[in-house]
C-alpha cells in the first residue's frame, strides 16, 4: 500500500503537497473526521482521493453534481484510478456493473448523488462492501445560509450512525463563520478536526466597474483582455442570458447560453462544449459552474449583482484554477441596487434579515475604496490581510468625497414629495427635479414648484444616479417593494439634520481601454523558443482529447504542457520528472509527447 506521498507522485505526478493538504490527508488516513474549508483551486479533491487510495476499501464521494460525475470519473480513470458512479442517468445494466465492481473491491472511489443515500437499496449495497471513507463534497449545500441549500444533504448526518468507524470528510470552498458552524452542526461534525485554509486566490484580479452600456463594456473587456479565452458570464435572468449570448455571438465571440429553461440535452451539450473546447464563453445563471474542474477558465464576468458575497466568491473562484492569472470582472449599477433592495424585502422576517445582511455585505464590497481582496477575506473570517496590489482599488485607488450636501438634496426631495404631495417616485424623477428639468412628468405633477427644483445643477444626471446608488448601498435610502419608489430610512434623519457626514466614492470616468490591455496582466511567460513547442503540444492534446471524447485537461493541464515545452525532455525518464505526469499518464501518453517534441 502506498504512502500518501507515494500516491501523490505515482498517480498524480506531483512531488509535494500544497499548503494544508498533507495535514488533512494524514488525519483522514489515520481514521479521523474532518471539515475542510479550502478555496476553489486549492486542491480539495486530493484531500479525499489520496486517503481513498491509501486506506483499504472504497472511498464513497457524495456530490450534488450529477451532470459532472462522468467527467470526474473520466479524469480519475486517465490517472489509473478505479472510479465509478451511481446516479439517475444510468440504465439498469450500467448500475449493475458498477455495483458488482464495488462489491468485488474493484473500485477506489464511488461517486453518489445525495438523494441516493435516502434509498434503502443503496444503503444495503454499501453495507455489503468495505468503505474506506465518506467524502461530502460541496458541503455548503447543507446550509440554509448558503445559496445552494439541498435538503437531501441533511440525511448525511446518519452516515456516522450506520458506519461509526468510517471517517468522514466534508469539504467546501464557500463558508463564512456562520455557515461553517451550521455545516458542522447539521452534519454532526462538531467533534471533527476543522481545517481552514486561506481563502485568498492571489492569481485572480478583482475589478468592479459602474454600468455604462454593459453589453459594450463586456465586449470591450473580452476583446481587449481575454480574446479567444474561455470564461463564464453570469446574469440573473434567463432572458438576459439568451440576449447576452446572442450579442456576443453576433460580435464574433464563440458563446452559448446555459440556464434551467433550456432542455436537458441542450444544457448537456453546451456544458460538454465548454469542457472540451478552447476559448468558449458560457453565458449562464448561477446554476452553471459548481464542480466544473476546467482549469483554464481565464475570466468570470458578472453583468448583474450577485445576491451574496458567498455567491460572488464561489462564482469568481471558477476562474484560474490552474494558478495562472485570471480576472473577476463585474459591471454594477443603480438598477442592481434597486432590484436587490426590493427583493430583499420579500418573505418572512427571518428571510428578510438574512437577505439584507447578504446584500449589505455585497454592496459594501462594490462601493469600497479599500482593497477588495482584504474585504473578501475579512468577510470569511480571515482578518489582518494586507492590500493585495492585484485588484482595481489597489492599482487605481478611487477618490472619496464629502457627499453630505448632495445626500441632503436627494433626501430632502424624497421627504418633500412625501410631506407636501403625498407622493413617492423613483430615481429618474428625483434626478429630473434636482436638475430642474421641465419634463412632461415634472410639469404634470407640479414638481417644478418644489423648493428643491433645480438645486442640483452642480452635478450631472449620471452623477445623481451614482449618489442615489451609494445612499441605497449605505442604507440612507430604501426602496419600496411594489414599485421601486425611494423612501427614507431611520438613518436619513441624521443626514438631513447635518449630524452625519456622508462619504461617497467618486465613480471613475469612462476611459477607452487600449487594445494592448491584455499585456498589462501578469503572465507566466514561456521562453520564445518554447512557444511553438507549446502550441504543438496543445494541438496534439486537442486531437487526443477529441479522439477519446474527454476534456483536454483530462489529458494534461496547460501548466504541465508549459513545463514540458520549456524543459523539452528527450526520454521517458526526463518526462516523468515534470509536475502533473504520473505513472499512468507517462505510460499512456509518454511516447506520443516525445514524438510531438521531436517533430
Amino acid at each position: 500500500m502506498d504512502t500518501p506521498t507515494e500516491a501523490l507522485h505515482r498517480v498524480f505526478g506531483y512531488d509535494s503537497f500544497r499548503a494544508g493538504q498533507q495535514e488533512i490527508i494524514d488525519h483522514v488516513v489515520e481514521g479521523g473526521d474532518a471539515l475542510v474549508l479550502m478555496p476553489t483551486g486549492g486542491g480539495k479533491s486530493l484531500c479525499y482521493q489520496i486517503p481513498a487510495l491509501v486506506r483499504p476499501g472504497v472511498g464513497v464521494v457524495v456530490s450534488p453534481l450529477i451532470a459532472l460525475m462522468q467527467d470526474q470519473v473520466d479524469a480519475l480513470t486517465a490517472l489509473g484510478v478505479r472510479a465509478g458512479f451511481l446516479n439517475s442517468t444510468q440504465d439498469f445494466d450500467e448500475r449493475q456493473r458498477v455495483e458488482a465492481a464495488f462489491l468485488a473491491g474493484e473500485l477506489d472511489l464511488l461517486y453518489l448523488a445525495p438523494e441516493r443515500l435516502r434509498v434503502e437499496t443503496t444503503l444495503r449495497l454499501l453495507a455489503k462492501g468495505e468503505i474506506s471513507l465518506f467524502a461530502i463534497d460541496e458541503a455548503h449545500c447543507v446550509s440554509q445560509w448558503g445559496h445552494d441549500f439541498r435538503p437531501d444533504y441533511l440525511a448525511l448526518s446518519e452516515l456516522h450512525e450506520r458506519w461509526p468507524e468510517v471517517p468522514r470528510i466534508a469539504l467546501t470552498a464557500t463558508a463564512t463563520p456562520a455557515t461553517h458552524a451550521e455545516i458542522a452542526s447539521r452534519l454532526r461534525l462538531e467533534q471533527a478536526r476543522h481545517f481552514v485554509a486561506s481563502f485568498d486566490r492571489p492569481n485572480i484580479h478583482y475589478r468592479i466597474t459602474t454600468k455604462n452600456e454593459p453589453k459594450r463594456q463586456l465586449l470591450d473587456f473580452l476583446r481587449t483582455e481575454h480574446p479567444g479565452e474561455a470564461g463564464i458570464v453570469y446574469c440573473l435572468s434567463r432572458s438576459s442570458v439568451e440576449k447576452i449570448a446572442a450579442f456576443l455571438a453576433d460580435n464574433g465571440i464563440a458563446a452559448v447560453p446555459y440556464h434551467a429553461g433550456l432542455d436537458n440535452r441542450t444544457r448537456a451539450a453546451h456544458q460538454a462544449r465548454f469542457l472540451r473546447e478552447d476559448g468558449l464563453v458560457v453565458v449562464a445563471t448561477i446554476a452553471f459552474g459548481m464542480g466544473i474542474d476546467k482549469p483554464d477558465v481565464r475570466f468570470v464576468a458578472h453583468l448583474d449583482l450577485p445576491k451574496s458575497v458567498e455567491g460572488y466568491y464561489q462564482e469568481t473562484g471558477r476562474a484560474g484554477r490552474d494558478g495562472l492569472p485570471a480576472t473577476a470582472w463585474m459591471a454594477y449599477g443603480l438598477h442592481d441596487v434597486v432590484q436587490h433592495r426590493r427583493l430583499a424585502m420579500e418573505g418572512d422576517d427571518a428571510h428578510r434579515r438574512r437577505q439584507v445582511l447578504h446584500l449589505d455585505a455585497m454592496l459594501a464590497l462594490c462601493e469600497t475604496v479599500e482593497c477588495r481582496r482584504v474585504m473578501l477575506l475579512d468577510y470569511f473570517g480571515q482578518q489582518d490581510s494586507k492590500p493585495c496590489g492585484n485588484c482595481d482599488t489597489c492599482q487605481a485607488p478611487p477618490e472619496s468625497w464629502d457627499g453630505t450636501v448632495p445626500a441632503q438634496k436627494v433626501l430632502s426631495t424624497v421627504l418633500r414629495l412625501r410631506r407636501e404631495r403625498g407622493q413617492k417616485f423613483g430615481v429618474g424623477q428625483i434626478a429630473d427635479i434636482l436638475l430642474g428639468k421641465k419634463t412632461a412628468k415634472v410639469l404634470q405633477h407640479g414638481h417644478d414648484s418644489l423648493s428643491v427644483f433645480g438645486v442640483g445643477a452642480d452635478l450631472g444626471n449620471t452623477e445623481w444616479h451614482g449618489v442615489v446608488r451609494q445612499l441605497l448601498a449605505q442604507g440612507l435610502l430604501a426602496v419600496e417593494s411594489d414599485y421601486g419608489a425611494l423612501v427614507l430610512t431611520d438613518a436619513s434623519a441624521d443626514v438631513l439634520r447635518g449630524q452625519r457626514e456622508v462619504r461617497l466614492r467618486r465613480d471613475a470616468p469612462r476611459v477607452a481601454r487600449a487594445k494592448t490591455a491584455a499585456k498589462d496582466r501578469p503572465v507566466v511567460e514561456l521562453p520564445a523558443a518554447a512557444e511553438p513547442v507549446f502550441e504543438r503540444l496543445r494541438a496534439w492534446r486537442a486531437a487526443t482529447a477529441k479522439e477519446q471524447g474527454v476534456p483536454a485537461y483530462v489529458i494534461f493541464h496547460d501548466a504541465t504542457l508549459r513545463e514540458i515545452a520549456t524543459l523539452s525532455p528527450s526520454t521517458l525518464a526526463e518526462l516523468g520528472t515534470v509536475s502533473g505526469v504520473g505513472e499512468n499518464k507517462l505510460a499512456k501518453y509518454g511516447d506520443q509527447v516525445l514524438e510531438t517534441l521531436a517533430s
